[in-house]
């Protein structure tokens, strides 16, 4: 019981640094001596130090004969900063208890062995399921080299996302779309459809209370219909990707990359599989897919997310024209249904989050 405690402090940390750390998964650490906490800390950016390290400082001649607390396995490798296994070896840690193992090729084991062979004691396994879904974009990507996606939706009770007129603001309540902003914040990019730029002329970036980190901002603009004017190209408060067919009109490319624009030509169809599979290649491991229907429909179609964040306001719309929350061809048959696992359920404001995610 207290090695669950003393990992869930050091989770608690973790968390506080989502969306911060990418490409590097979020890790937190405690040390402790004799039931007494005497060093804590995150990793809080790429490139610079880790959780160890922070918590070991702080722990100081503590730390020799004591017990560390980590939430992924320690690294054994030289990247930007030495290995921490190497730096736990050298304080005279007698103990380690590891929530998880980390998959990365690079360490994938050899962390946890690094410790053994150095006769310090080691547990793996203490509040493994919290920790592997904390670190769950970045597992994702380490092990397919595509990004994680996660599909976000909000809607009235009846499914609908704006009235028959088109008019969606506000269908949530401000807790919610707070909420949302966070998860921009959490992923490495945003994606939306050109209808909705064309619609909508939003800016995509992080706008919760508190702040927060801007996504890259991609459009699936097929033809390269996005205005050259509009809010996301004029803030320049982070980058535009858009994705378009190859056979685009070469005046138009040239006119949204003097705006600032990135293009990617990819099929004519412009496949999802083929948009992961190019994004993972620039190194984007959370992608966060806002919509609208058709784009939505796309992914569900093709198979290609992992997990749903979806906003119910208790709300009633009706009506055939008004729009819902997935378009597109639709799946045939009930056998081809995507079932999904509700992972949670949390009322903000009057409105219901429920995430859930693709049953195994």
């Amino acid at each position: 019981m207290i090695d669950k405690e003393h990992m869930r402090l050091a989770l608690q940390m973790a968390r506080q640094t989502k969306g911060q750390t990418s490409p590097n998964p979020v890790v937190g650490a405690v040390v402790v001596k004799n039931g007494r906490v005497c060093g804590f800390g995150a990793h809080l950016r790429a490139g610079e130090e880790h959780a160890e390290v922070h918590a070991l400082n702080m722990a100081g001649d503590e730390a020799d004969g004591a017990t560390i607390y980590v939430t992924l396995e320690p690294c054994s490798h030289y990247g930007k900063t030495p290995p921490c296994a190497d730096l736990i070896i050298e304080k005279n840690i007698k103990r380690a208890v590891i929530a998880t193992e980390d998959p990365n090729p690079e360490v994938a084991g050899t962390g946890i062995q690094k410790l053994k062979d150095a006769g310090i004691e080691v547990s793996v396994g203490i509040e493994r399921e919290a920790a592997n879904w904390l670190n769950r974009y970045f597992f994702h990507y380490i092990r397919t080299n595509i990004p994680y996606v996660t599909l976000k939706t909000a809607a009235s009770l009846d499914g609908k996302t704006a009235t028959k007129t088109g008019e969606s603001k506000w269908i949530t309540g401000e807790q919610a779309r707070d909420d949302g902003h966070i998860l921009r914040h959490e992923h490495d990019a945003i994606l939306v459809g050109v209808n909705t730029v064309l619609e909508d002329d939003p800016s995509l970036t992080a706008r919760a209370y508190n702040g927060g980190i801007h996504p890259v901002r991609i459009i699936l603009d097929h033809h390269l219909k996005t205005p050259v004017h509009a809010n996301m190209l004029r803030d320049k408060k982070a980058p535009v990707w858009i994705i378009c067919s190859p056979e685009a009109e070469s005046s138009r490319r040239k006119q949204l990359e003097q705006a600032g624009a990135k293009l990617f030509p990819v099929s004519a169809a412009i496949d999802i599989h083929e948009v992961l599979q190019l994004l993972g290649s620039l190194k984007i491991q959370s992608l966060y897919v806002e919509g609208g229907a058709s784009v939505h429909g796309s992914f569900l179609e093709a198979g290609a997310f992992q997990e749903v964040v979806s906003y119910l306001a208790p709300k009633l719309i009706g009506g055939h024209s008004a729009p819902s929350v997935i378009a597109g061809n639709g799946i045939r048959a009930m056998s081809d249904v995507s079932e999904l696992e509700i992972v949670t359920l949390e009322q903000l404001g009057s409105d219901i989050k429920i995430v859930a995610v693709p049953k195994k």
